[in-house]
């Protein structure tokens, strides 16, 4: 059977694209890229042409179409089971899932003013109450899970959950904010990851700019 096709959105950018990459690539998930750029002020209307949503990341597995980034990584956990990408552990599992369904609904204020941006000079900005009220939460979770599976990934091994949470890992660090020292070296090491260091090498060789880059 072909390698599923997996359609994503800009490096640079997407951060829902770089969760099911970075969880494929770092596990060894055979697939095809294809990137489709979004950078037009809707998006790109050629979306419609392999997304339900018109939206990005979609998975494209023989006659089967996923979209959502927690969905293309649980369809791929579950396809490949030797990739580990869901905890064998029971309880670390049922955790990893909490937290993946977490990213997807939470930490707006965060997300909203720190877009994910791979070549943006590393500098700080004005932290307000809710901003600061995500990123405890967040340096809670990750402490709480690398204290109880001793590390150096959220829950011992790369997982669904280290996925959902790396384009956060690129926000806490470019635009600095402070970080606990557990949370810092867990930081470093998704960052050391050859996946990570492959998507950031192509997202800063990009061509493409959006408002946010000027910021």
């Amino acid at each position: 059977m072909p390698d599923p096709i997996l359609y994503i959105g800009n490096k640079n950018y997407s951060s829902w694209s770089f969760r099911p990459w970075i969880g494929m690539r770092a596990t060894g998930i055979a697939f095809e890229e294809r990137l489709v750029p979004f950078d037009m002020e809707n998006g790109n209307p050629d979306f419609q042409t392999f997304s339900p949503t018109g939206k990005v990341p979609v998975l494209v597995d023989g006659d089967l179409t996923i979209w959502e980034s927690l969905a293309i990584l649980d369809h791929a956990a579950r396809l490949y089971p030797q990739s580990h990408l869901w905890p064998e552990n029971t309880a670390f599992r049922s955790q990893a899932m909490a937290m993946s369904s977490e990213m997807v609904s939470s930490f707006m204020a965060l997300r909203s003013a720190c877009p994910m941006n791979m070549r943006r000079e590393r500098k700080p900005i004005e932290v307000t109450p809710a901003i600061a009220k995500d990123v405890n939460r967040i340096q809670s979770l990750w402490s709480s899970s690398l204290e109880k599976s001793g590390g150096p990934f959220l829950f011992g091994t790369f997982s669904i959950a280290d996925a959902m949470f790396a384009p956060v890992v690129n926000r806490l660090d470019v635009y600095a904010f402070e970080t606990m020292p557990e949370v810092r070296a867990y930081m470093d090491t998704m960052k050391a990851l050859p996946a990570w260091q492959e998507w950031e090498t192509a997202g800063r060789a990009e061509p493409w700019v959006v408002a946010e880059d000027e910021a």
